[in-house]
């Protein structure tokens, strides 16, 4: 039993789902004795490593995870999206996710959630019990609901995010001095509302995690001079889980998951450079900064992470390619890119997915033609300024990867194998027994 009694008499199961953005299965499994608390879930519930979506960009996959269904029904496919029918490209926020959040379904049941710190939920919504945006909010002014939640969130020092550009420093003691305060006031925060025991889910996630691998990870995997660093960093945050999950009673299922894997990086590709090398794309003026200023005989753009989309007739507003030529257009695209090598000889891509095999839905009219997912090492980055080489070495040393993202359940009936991020939206509704028509997601429960 918790430390903690529910303070309302109904006896529905409930969920404390915590999110650990971009943290590997491997990371766990292979360091028992410096994760104590998540291997003690592993041994009393199951563990193991899963699938993230096409493509493996946070701001694609919380969509995902927390809808059960894939970006072509929550209309969200990356950090930048293009408008329908424009070159104009816009960040999608909370309100552009066209699925229905798992939440919604918690709270159609009536049943309570408090929602906190998950990307892609700015602004908060007003129909749930509390929640406080998470990645692309502003802070916490605008990014909370209610008005008290706000108030107690500024007196705990609470922060959206860590401020990533200290990452880009050479010395990463400031950055990690930055990233532990960030992690202690979230973990504060989940604390105070999970101790408060008004709610059937409650939803948070550790976005920290995602920025620390960004800048460290290499360190760890390659045991460079920031590795003690990001152990340290990461006993932090096994520590914290435990002492959360200590906190639940009997009627309370602890789910944790992260929402894509993480490996080193070595290179950046910039594939817009690549696309202009091969002469598939190219520019209207020599003063160019954003997807506008292609010229009308592009063939092909891309935008992060390995988006690429054919400059289509009558889809794009100055496309060259013809409905005709468009298979073939793939097909000649597709060869080129696996035919990319990295300056060390090694193939960029991994596999080419197409359109039609990584999407369906009602939302697929801004779906990338080819989504690229890339050999570890090579993080492909889109942008249309120019002046780069196709292969550079930026500040970030660790890159997401589509395998190996993590899924822990305190609860040894689940089944973890063959699983990717679909399936965990029906498994916390089958967990806290709220029913829902099983065709309404492309994954399945767990349970």
């Amino acid at each position: 039993m918790g430390l903690f009694d529910r303070l309302r008499g109904d006896s529905g199961s409930r969920v404390v789902f915590l999110g650990i953005d971009g943290v590997p299965y491997s990371l766990i499994d292979d360091n028992p004795n410096e994760f104590p608390n998540l291997t003690a879930i592993a041994n009393d519930g199951s563990a193991g490593a899963i699938d993230s979506i096409v493509p493996p960009e946070s701001s694609a996959c919380w969509p995902s995870l927390t809808t059960g269904v894939n970006p072509g029904e929550t209309g969200v496919y990356g950090f930048q999206d293009r408008e329908i029918g424009s070159y104009d490209t816009y960040v999608p926020m909370g309100r552009d996710v066209q699925a229905t959040r798992l939440w919604d379904r918690v709270t159609d049941a009536d049943r309570d959630a408090t929602v906190m710190n998950v990307p892609v939920t700015f602004p908060p919504q007003r129909n749930v019990q509390r929640m406080v945006s998470g990645f692309l909010s502003p802070g916490v002014e605008k990014g909370a609901y209610p008005d008290e939640i706000r108030e107690t969130l500024e007196s705990m020092d609470y922060r959206i995010d860590v401020n990533a550009k200290l990452g880009h420093e050479e010395d990463k003691s400031e950055f990690m001095e930055d990233a532990h305060e960030t992690i202690d006031a979230r973990f504060e925060a989940f604390k105070h509302y999970i101790e408060q025991d008004d709610w059937d889910l409650f939803f948070g996630v550790f976005m920290t995690t995602d920025r620390v691998n960004h800048f460290l990870f290499k360190d760890y995997e390659r045991d460079g001079e920031n590795r003690e660093a990001f152990m340290e960093f990461y006993r932090k945050v096994d520590d914290y889980i435990g002492q959360l999950r200590d906190q639940l009673d009997d009627n309370t299922t602890l789910v944790v998951a992260s929402d894509h894997g993480f490996t080193s990086e070595d290179y950046e590709v910039h594939c817009n450079r690549w696309l202009q090398e091969q002469g598939w794309l190219d520019y209207r003026t020599d003063d160019h900064s954003e997807l506008d200023d292609i010229s009308d005989d592009t063939r092909a753009y891309s935008l992060i992470p390995g988006r690429f989309y054919v400059n289509l007739e009558g889809r794009e507003p100055r496309g060259c390619v013809s409905q005709d030529e468009y298979e073939s257009t793939l097909d000649e695209l597709t060869e080129l890119i696996n035919g990319l090598e990295g300056p060390d000889g090694k193939p960029v891509a991994d596999r080419v997915v197409t359109k039609g095999d990584a999407f369906r839905g009602e939302h697929d009219d801004i779906a990338p033609d080819l989504v690229v997912i890339p050999n570890h090492g090579f993080d492909l980055k889109a942008g249309f300024k120019g002046g780069k080489d196709v292969f550079e070495v930026g500040p970030r040393n660790g890159m997401h990867s589509f395998e190996n993202a993590c899924l822990f359940i305190d609860d040894a009936n689940a089944r973890i194998g063959d699983v990717d991020l679909f399936d965990i939206a029906p498994t916390i509704l089958d967990l806290m027994e709220i029913e829902y028509d099983r065709t309404s997601f492309d994954g399945s429960s767990l349970v």
